[in-house]
């Protein structure tokens, strides 16, 4: 068996293809190229070429941009908060990149997620502080079949100590915490960058229908954001909706936040759903602990009502539902 592992260039997925390696596994580098500028390629190349690992460049722009940047593109515009990651992880990275290194006689891929996978099942990673489940929801069930994660049962700290101690240095040593795609993190920058008509302003309204003022694209802003509206008010608003229809930007008080549920769509289940439990945890947000929801399946996805309070869900995001033991039963995009 052929282990086809995605590597980077960072620390993650060099260690696990040196584990995999230090196993006796038969492994490929593959490393998918996403952008013009990719300074990781050569310096990859003659690190797997010192460590006797076959490697393998695959050229993904095109594909990278008509799944991931495009559609990331269309929702800012069309009102939503999209996340690409989660977009790039069934699309790309066990998509098109792991059919190209099957067509090269991989069998299975690895990647350097902090997740685990048992009996089938899609588990948290050990690190809470780096769990990636959430990203991975909407992965098809029979593509997780043919993943491996080596770093399921390690914590961050381990996986540098680990290369330290093999003496190996990743040529990307450090750690991107932003979208890769978009310089500085600077969305707005970016989608003004493309050179595609944006939307104009239009009316910011209280939940009432009172204009408060004006906004100057609803691309420009994400549900919660407080800082940057420019409204004068006896006490802090921030955005609670964003209406394609009328072009209108709907802010509220902090209490207005809060959500009673969600309807999420194109829903990805991992688990049958006769075998999820009537209360599940929901995670509406990565940098968010899953809180407790009742789910019922509708015409047009499902339909959760939160039993905890939670801050009100942002169409575009992914909406993760998860086992109190850690197990992902299923995720979908958050319609409203």
């Amino acid at each position: 068996m052929t282990i086809a592992v995605a590597v980077s260039g960072g620390v993650d997925s060099l260690l696990c293809l040196a584990l995999l390696r230090e196993e006796g596994e038969d492994v490929l580098a593959v490393h998918g190229r996403f952008q013009d500028q990719d300074a990781a390629g050569p310096s990859l190349a003659d690190l797997c070429a010192s460590l006797g690992v076959p490697y393998l460049e695959l050229d993904l722009r095109r594909e990278f941009e008509e799944r991931v940047v495009r559609p990331f593109v269309r929702a800012y515009l069309a009102g939503e908060t999209p996340n690409p990651c989660a977009a790039c992880n069934p699309g790309i990275k066990f998509g098109v990149l792991l059919d190209r290194a099957a067509e090269r006689g991989a069998d299975r891929l690895a990647t350097g997620h902090y997740v685990r996978l048992e009996n089938g099942r899609l588990l948290r990673g050990i690190d809470a502080r780096k769990d990636q489940s959430y990203f991975l929801s909407l992965v098809p069930a029979e593509r997780l079949e043919r993943a491996v994660f080596p770093l399921g049962e390690r914590t961050k700290d381990e996986v540098r100590a680990e290369l330290a101690r093999r003496g190996l240095t990743a040529p990307v040593p450090r750690e991107s915490r932003e979208i890769c795609f978009v310089p500085g993190d600077d969305y707005r920058a970016f989608l003004e960058g493309r050179g595609e008509p944006l939307p104009d302003g239009g009316p910011v309204l209280l939940e009432d229908g009172r204009v408060l003022g004006r906004h100057r694209g609803l691309w420009r802003h994400t549900q919660g954001q407080r800082r940057g509206l420019g409204l004068s008010w006896p006490e802090p608003l921030y955005v609670l909706d964003k209406d394609p229809g009328r072009n209108a930007l709907v802010v509220g008080p902090r209490a207005s936040l809060e959500s009673p549920g969600c309807l999420l769509r194109g829903v990805n289940r991992l688990v049958p759903l006769t075998h999820w439990p009537e209360v599940v945890l929901v995670q509406t947000r990565y940098r968010q602990k899953a809180r407790s929801g009742l789910w019922e399946e509708t015409g047009d996805g499902l339909r959760l009502r939160f039993l905890e309070p939670q801050g009100r869900p942002t169409p575009g995001q992914i909406g993760a539902l998860y086992t109190p033991e850690g197990a992902v039963l299923a995720g979908g995009v958050i319609a409203g």
